[in-house]
C-alpha cells in the first residue's frame, strides 16, 4: 500500500495509520479485509528524494523556531478556475488531480480497478450545490481548473455515472459507481479542517493500493493533513505535479517558506515599515518579491491575463440571456443582463435593446512598461543600479478626485460575475470563487469611469489587494467553512478597498485604513447558502460588498491615515469570530437563510 505523505518519517507513519484506522471503519466489509497490512512505501511531496531520519528532525526543530513570513504569489492568491466555489469546485479538482498524478509518479496507475471518495464536513453537506462531486470527477480525469472545457463537463458527468466508469488521467479507464463509490460523510468531519476529502485506490482483489486525505482550504489552495499543521506552509498548494517547467522556478518556490524573499512581511505593520524605509508603494514591494519567481514580461503578462479573464467574466454575465435562470432547485433568473441593459440606456439614450459591451481587456504586447522604460532590457538596466525596477514600472501617482456617475455599475458588474460563477463559468478566484465579484467589479468601475492608464492601474490594483489577501491568509483564513462568509466577502471587500485607494493616489496608511474599514464592518457574517448553492444571498452580498469597498475607500481617502483600530487587529478579530461562530453558519446550510427560506 502506498500512503501519500509529506515532512518526517515519524509523521508519515503516524498520520498514515490514523488513515487506515478511519479507513477501515468506514469502508464496506469487502474493502476491509488487506487493510491491516504493513505499510511497504512511504511517499514525501516535499522532495524529489527521501529525507534521512535525522535531517527530518532537524527541519522540524528548524521549522518550529521559524516566524513564517505572509508572502504567497500573487499568482496563486488570484487563479484562474470554473465556478462555483474555489474551496468546492476548484479546490477539490486540483486535489484530485495531484491524487492521480501521485499514482502515476509511482507507477501504480495500472493497478488501479476502482476509485473510492470519501467527502467530510462542508463538503458533503454542501458538495452538491456548489458541484463538488462534478469537480472531484473531472479532476480524475485529469483536467485542472483553468483549462477544463466548463461547456463538456455536463455530458462526460452524465457519461460517468451511465456507464458506471471513468477515465483517469484520460487514458485509464476504470469500474467507477457514483452512488457507490462518492461517499458524503454528511455529519463527520476530519480533525484538520472542515473541507476535507479522502482517496482510496483499490486492485482487481480489493487491496488498497493508495490513499491520502486532502484539505480545500479556501481560494483553491489545497494541503494534506500534514502540511495543515504549519501554518505558514501556505504556499504553492496550488501545483498539480511537483514538476515544473523551470527547475531553477521550481526549487525556488518549494522553498518559498524558508527562502528570505526580497521584501519580506508577516503582518501589515511589518508592511507599513518595508512601505517606509523603502520609500515603496504596497504595490512595487509585492513586485519586487515577485521578481523572485518571475521576469518583468511575465509578471505584467500574467497580471493582465488575469484582469482580461475578470473582464471576460463580466462581459459574458451582463451579455447572457436575461431569460436564463441559474442551475439548481431555487430557479433564480439572471438579473445582470436586464440590468446591464438599463444602464446602458441611461448613458446612451439611442443605444438599441440589445446593446454592447465595452471591453476593459488589455493587451500586453506594445504597452510600455513605466516611464522611461519600454522593454525588459532597460528594465534590466534599472535592476543593476540602486534604483529597484519596481521604483520605474509602478512609479507614485498623485492623489486622484472621482466622481460617481452610478454605483449601479458596481453592483451589476459583480452580480454579473457571480452569475456567471454560479453557472460554472470561468472566473478568478479573489480571493474566492464565492467572492468572486467584488474586486473584478471595484477595477472594472476605476478602468471605465477614472483610469487614465488601465495598464498600469491594472497592475497597481491587482498587487495592492494581493498583499492585502496575503495578510488574512496568514493571519487568520479566506475559507467560509473556517471563519463563515467575513472569510470570503468580508476579505474581498478589504482587498478592494485597499486597491482603489492605492490607485486612487492615497498614501500606505490610508490604504491600510481603508482595507481595515473594509473588513471592520464585514465581521461575522455568517455562510448560509440556501440548498447549498452559490446564488442566494452570495450574489448579492458580492455587490454590496464592493459599493462598501468604495465607501471605504472615500472615508480613509478623507482621513490622514490615522485611526483607531489597525488592520492588524480587525484581522486578530476576524479569526476569533470565525472561531467563536457556530457551525451551522460556516458553508454548512444548517442555518441562517438555509433554513428559513423555504425551497420550493
Amino acid at each position: 500500500m502506498l500512503a501519500f505523505r509529506s515532512k518526517t518519517s515519524s509523521m508519515w507513519v503516524s498520520m498514515a495509520r490514523k488513515t487506515v484506522a478511519t479507513t477501515k471503519s468506514s469502508l464496506p466489509r469487502p474493502y476491509q479485509r488487506q487493510l491491516t497490512r504493513p505499510i511497504v512505501r512511504l511517499y514525501s511531496s516535499s522532495s524529489n528524494e527521501a529525507t534521512q531520519p535525522h535531517q527530518q528532525e532537524e527541519l522540524i526543530s528548524n521549522k518550529s523556531e521559524q516566524d513564517h513570513h505572509a508572502v504567497v504569489s500573487t499568482f496563486d492568491l488570484f487563479s484562474i478556475g470554473v465556478g462555483p466555489s474555489s474551496s468546492h469546485t476548484v479546490g477539490p479538482m486540483r486535489a484530485a488531480k495531484i491524487f492521480i498524478n501521485d499514482l502515476k509518479e509511482h507507477k501504480v496507475l495500472d493497478r488501479i480497478h476502482t476509485l473510492r471518495v470519501d467527502l467530510f464536513g462542508s463538503l458533503a453537506l454542501t458538495g452538491d450545490g456548489h458541484g463538488t462531486p462534478n469537480a472531484i470527477l473531472m479532476g480524475i480525469e485529469g483536467e485542472a481548473p483553468d483549462e477544463v472545457n466548463t461547456l463538456t463537463i455536463p455530458s462526460r458527468i452524465s457519461d460517468i455515472k451511465t456507464n458506471k466508469s471513468i477515465c483517469l488521467d484520460g487514458t485509464h479507464r476504470i469500474h467507477f459507481d457514483y452512488d457507490k463509490h462518492m461517499i458524503f460523510n454528511y455529519f463527520k468531519t476530519l480533525p484538520q479542517h472542515p473541507n476535507g476529502l479522502r482517496f482510496c485506490a483499490f486492485d482487481e482483489k480489493l487491496n488498497m493500493v493508495a490513499t491520502n486525505e486532502y484539505f480545500s482550504i479556501g481560494g483553491g489552495f489545497v494541503v494534506n493533513e500534514d502540511t495543515q499543521l504549519d501554518h505558514g506552509e501556505n504556499v504553492y498548494y496550488k501545483e498539480e505535479t511537483r514538476k515544473e517547467k523551470k527547475d531553477l522556478v521550481a526549487d525556488d518556490r518549494r522553498q518559498q517558506d524558508i527562502a528570505v524573499v526580497s521584501l519580506p512581511f508577516s503582518n501589515a505593520e511589518e508592511l507599513l515599515k518595508v512601505c517606509k524605509r523603502e520609500n515603496m508603494t504596497i504595490a512595487q514591494v509585492v513586485y519586487e518579491n515577485e521578481l523572485r519567481w518571475s521576469t518583468h514580461d511575465e509578471i505584467k503578462a500574467k497580471l493582465l491575463r488575469i484582469w482580461d479573464t475578470m473582464d471576460a467574466s463580466i462581459r459574458n454575465g451582463v451579455m447572457a440571456s436575461s431569460e436564463d435562470r441559474l442551475p439548481g432547485s431555487l430557479k433564480v433568473r439572471r438579473r445582470a443582463p436586464a440590468l446591464y441593459q438599463k444602464l446602458l440606456k441611461g448613458l446612451y439614450p439611442s443605444i438599441p435593446e440589445k446593446g454592447g459591451y465595452n471591453k476593459s481587456q488589455i493587451t500586453a504586447e506594445g504597452t510600455p512598461l513605466g516611464e522611461g522604460v519600454s522593454s525588459s532590457k532597460d528594465l534590466a538596466n534599472f535592476s543593476n543600479g540602486d534604483v529597484k525596477t519596481s521604483l520605474s514600472v509602478l512609479p507614485k501617482r498623485p492623489r486622484k478626485r472621482f466622481f460617481l456617475p452610478a454605483l449601479d455599475y458596481l453592483s451589476v458588474y459583480a452580480i454579473a460575475v457571480n452569475e456567471e460563477n454560479a453557472c460554472g463559468g470561468r472566473v478568478v478566484t479573489a480571493p474566492t470563487n464565492g467572492a468572486a465579484g467584488t474586486i473584478p467589479s471595484v477595477l472594472k468601475y476605476y478602468i471605465e469611469f477614472i483610469s487614465e492608464n488601465p495598464e498600469k492601474d491594472v497592475m497597481e490594483f491587482l498587487l495592492t489587494t494581493a498583499a492585502i489577501g496575503m495578510l488574512y491568509k496568514r493571519g487568520a483564513s479566506i475559507s467560509a467553512a473556517e471563519v463563515g462568509c467575513q472569510g470570503e466577502v468580508g476579505v474581498a471587500c478589504s482587498m478592494a478597498a485597499g486597491g482603489f485607494t492605492a490607485v486612487m493616489g492615497g498614501t500606505v496608511e490610508q490604504v491600510e485604513n481603508a482595507a481595515e474599514i473594509g473588513m471592520e464592518h464585514n465581521l461575522g457574517l455568517t455562510c448560509d447558502p440556501i440548498a447549498g448553492l452559490v446564488q442566494v444571498p452570495c450574489i448579492e452580498r458580492n455587490a454590496l460588498a464592493a459599493v462598501k469597498a468604495i465607501a471605504a475607500s472615500q472615508l480613509a481617502l478623507n482621513g490622514e491615515g490615522e485611526h483607531r483600530v489597525t488592520l492588524d487587529q480587525v484581522i486578530e478579530t476576524m479569526r476569533q469570530t470565525g472561531l467563536d461562530m457556530m457551525s451551522k453558519y460556516k458553508e454548512t446550510s444548517q442555518g441562517g437563510l438555509a433554513v428559513n427560506v423555504p425551497v420550493c
